[in-house]
C-alpha cells in the first residue's frame, strides 16, 4: 500500500507541477510577472519533491514510469487548462466569398466586435478582409457568427499584443 501511494504521489506531483509550467509559460508570455513568479514557487517545489523521491529510489523502474506518465498527462493537462484561461487577444482576418459583406460587419458590430474593413486583391478578384481584434474567449463566437453567415469564409487567426487605440469591447453581448 505504501508503494502504492508513493506512485500516486509522484504521478500527481508531476501532473500538477507541468499543468502548472504550461500556465507559467502563459503568463511569461503575456507579460504577468508577479502571477508567473508566484506559479513558479509552487511549480518548483512540487518538481524538486517529486523528482528527489525517483531520484532516492532509482532501482524501482515504477517510480520512473510514474513520472513520465505524470508528465505525459500534465502536458494534457496543462493544455487543457491553458485552453479553458484563454488569456491574450487575437486578430482575425476574415474573408468571405460571397460579396455582400455589409450585413455580417453589422452583426459583428451589435455582437461587441469592433470591425474595420480593407480592401485585398486575390486570385477571383477583390474581396473585402474584415479586420477584427478579439479576446481569445471571444474566438468561438466570432467563429459562429461568421460560419453562420457564410459557411465557406476564410478566416485566419493571430496572437497580438495590442499597444494602444483602437476599438477593443472588453464585454461581449
Amino acid at each position: 500500500m505504501e508503494l502504492l501511494f508513493g506512485y500516486l504521489f509522484i504521478f500527481f506531483a508531476r501532473v500538477t507541477d507541468v499543468s502548472l509550467a504550461t500556465v507559467r509559460m502563459l503568463m511569461v508570455v503575456q507579460g504577468r510577472k508577479l502571477q508567473a513568479a508566484l506559479i513558479g514557487f509552487f511549480e518548483v517545489a512540487i518538481y524538486i519533491t517529486a523528482l528527489g523521491k525517483v531520484v532516492n529510489s532509482l532501482s524501482n523502474p515504477m517510480n520512473l514510469l510514474s513520472y513520465a506518465l505524470g508528465f505525459a498527462c500534465g502536458n494534457y493537462l496543462g493544455i487543457i487548462i491553458e485552453n479553458k484561461i484563454a488569456l491574450g487577444n487575437l486578430a482575425a482576418q476574415i474573408i468571405l466569398k460571397i460579396s455582400d459583406n455589409e450585413s455580417l460587419i453589422k452583426i459583428l458590430r451589435e455582437n461587441g466586435f469592433g470591425v474595420t474593413v480593407i480592401e485585398g486583391q486575390g486570385l477571383e478578384g477583390t474581396r473585402e478582409i474584415l479586420n477584427v481584434i478579439i479576446n481569445r474567449k471571444d474566438l468561438i463566437n466570432l467563429k459562429k457568427i461568421v460560419y453562420e453567415f457564410d459557411k465557406n469564409a476564410f478566416i485566419t487567426v493571430n496572437n497580438i499584443n495590442p499597444i494602444s487605440g483602437g476599438y477593443f469591447s472588453p464585454i461581449r453581448k
